[in-house]
């Protein structure tokens, strides 16, 4: 028989559930992704760090999970809420059931709730803390501590790589500064032959430059960007030396290096749905999304940065390019895992901004 589990929201509210994954309970922001495939890479995507994902989709794990498709080592988050968890998956790469592995990563779940209540909650009132209980009678008492519980925002330097390393190419050369890094971002540069430095979040210009390389991206990673303020000197500090290329968080550190501000979302953007417009071309790309904090618009109108793609949804900021030097971001992931492949073509334009740039070098210092 089933056992009974309750998820709690700081609002009072609670959904009676069924018990799925570990029994080390815990706490944090609840948040909604509404993909319908790619529970494996969601749950393992460091930018989860700390929250509990609703997936909208009503039937999570029917396919498993797998050796191949982690976009991290160990997945941080701190719960999964479902409609029906998949207890008997069918595929051929099948290894692992979604339970199984959540009990394995101490990541707890429930399953058997009403996911779109859920949803619509955190459509109407914003983002919640959330806990969860396998007593009845502690629900009170769980409320009033998700009340005033202090949910951490610097979660940069617990995903993040303690030690640089490579993952081996053949042709450019590109460190990637590693906030959270999702593996299938170094997956597609290696997959256009460049030799891949990752480093820690905190590495300065002066040791980036050091060595020597053709371009320099910043990835996706948790929490909230004014938190990260260390990195906005080593961005000031390589810009108009290398290309950049920079993802998600990237994107918003190098929209704050420029002088504009973040700002917090109600629900945020999560999911492999989304459009989103390129203002140059007019063409609409559906995206992978996942982040809680967006740039304002207006803090950048006294900057040296255009806005080059929004939001079809909200009209919010979804690409940047610097006006003079070589340099551009994207909110959205254009490495997807989960998601459409539709913006894929960003990292061929890095390849050839990098090309570019080294000959325009070779040719001054001809």
């Amino acid at each position: 028989m089933l056992e009974k589990r309750y998820l709690v929201l700081e609002d009072g509210s609670y959904y009676e559930g069924y018990r799925l994954g570990s029994d080390d309970l815990s706490i944090g922001e609840i948040v909604f992704n509404t993909a319908m495939t790619g529970y494996q890479e969601t749950i393992s995507d460091p930018s989860y760090t700390g929250q509990i994902i609703t997936f909208t989709y009503p039937l999570i794990g029917n396919y498993g999970i797998n050796r191949d498709d982690f976009e991290s080592l160990t997945p941080k988050l701190n719960g999964v809420v479902v409609k029906e968890a998949s207890t008997h998956p069918s595929n051929f790469r099948h290894q692992k059931t979604l339970h199984d592995t959540l009990a394995q990563y101490h990541i707890p779940g429930i399953s058997g709730v009403d996911t779109r209540s859920i949803t619509r909650k955190i459509r109407n009132h914003g983002v919640l803390r959330a806990g969860f209980t396998d007593n009845k009678d502690n629900i009170q008492e769980l409320v009033e501590q998700l009340k005033t519980a202090e949910l951490p925002r610097d979660e940069v330097q617990t995903v993040s790589t303690k030690t640089p390393y490579v993952s081996t190419g053949s042709d450019l050369s590109v460190v990637l500064l590693d906030f959270g890094k999702k593996q299938n971002i170094v997956r597609e540069l290696n997959l256009r032959g460049c030799n891949v430095t990752v480093v820690p979040y905190d590495t300065s210009a002066e040791e980036i430059l050091s060595m020597s390389p053709d371009g320099v991206m910043l990835s996706n990673g948790p929490g909230d960007p004014d938190e990260v303020d260390v990195a906005l000197d080593m961005i000031r500090g390589i810009l108009g030396k290398i290309p950049f290329f920079g993802i998600c968080l990237g994107h918003q550190l190098f929209a704050l290096s420029q002088g504009a501000t973040s700002f917090k979302m109600k629900f945020g953007h999560r999911g492999a749905n989304h459009p989103v417009k390129d203002l140059r071309t007019g063409k609409i790309d559906i995206t992978s999304q996942n982040h809680g904090y967006s740039i304002d618009r207006d803090s950048l109108k006294n900057t040296d940065l255009e806005v080059t793609h929004i939001a079809l949804n909200d009209g919010t900021v979804e690409g940047l390019r610097h006006k003079e030097l070589p340099a551009f971001s994207v909110q959205y992931h254009p490495e997807a895992r989960p998601g459409p492949s539709d913006s894929n073509y960003l990292f061929d334009e890095f390849i050839t901004m990098m090309k570019d740039f080294k000959e325009k070098e070779r040719q001054i210092n001809a």
